[in-house]
């Protein structure tokens, strides 16, 4: 039996990490069929290698389009998930998109919800969109709960598809990134 990791008590105990050409590992391990079955299943390895090419290419374009992160516990410093923003046309209007994945062995702890604050201020710092969206399936209650517990709007539901192809209802969460207090979020998060 694997030991379990205490919970999350402050956003302090994560940080996220730019993404690196080093996390290939992570995105394999995130590729679950636990993690992905809300998606569409998980992805071949022809998929996961152009994934972490363009989160390589994401994490280094300084031009504020967006960001991809590793999620660290701070204390182990052990990567736990992945998340990130970028720039997503939506019914005419340019904003920034959000999704994660928390490793299943850490997921209920509070990792999504502190790593998600995290990223909506690094969001607002780029300042290219005002708002942040987040479209989990309407069936997956966690992703829902992150982005109610993390004080985006749900503004209702809407039809996508992920992966191209593949019909999705999903759930269309906005932040207000022009609302967030500035300088880093609550309890210090590290975003290095």
């Amino acid at each position: 039996m694997e030991p379990r990791t205490p919970r999350v008590t402050s956003p302090a105990s994560v940080s996220i990490e730019p993404w690196s050409q080093d996390d290939l590992g992570l995105l394999r391990l995130a590729n679950s069929p636990e993690l992905m079955d809300h998606l569409g299943g998980p992805e071949t390895e022809e998929q996961l290698q152009v994934r972490h090419a363009r989160y390589v290419a994401l994490s280094a374009d300084r031009t504020g389009r967006g960001r991809m992160f590793r999620i660290v516990l701070t204390a182990t410093g052990q990567p736990v998930g992945t998340i990130g923003f970028w720039e997503q046309a939506r019914e005419g209007d340019e904003v920034y998109e959000t999704g994660w994945a928390v490793l299943a062995g850490f997921q209920g702890r509070g990792i999504a919800s502190a790593a998600t604050a995290a990223v909506a201020a690094r969001a607002g710092e780029a300042g290219r969109h005002r708002y942040l969206h987040a479209y989990p399936s309407v069936d997956n209650a966690a992703s829902n709960a992150v982005c109610r517990k993390s004080g985006f709007t749900l503004l209702g539901t809407c039809e996508l598809e992920y992966p191209p192809g593949r019909p999705m209802s999903a759930n269309d969460w906005r932040l207000d990134l022009a609302g967030l207090p500035p300088g880093p979020p609550p309890g210090g998060i590290l975003t290095r």
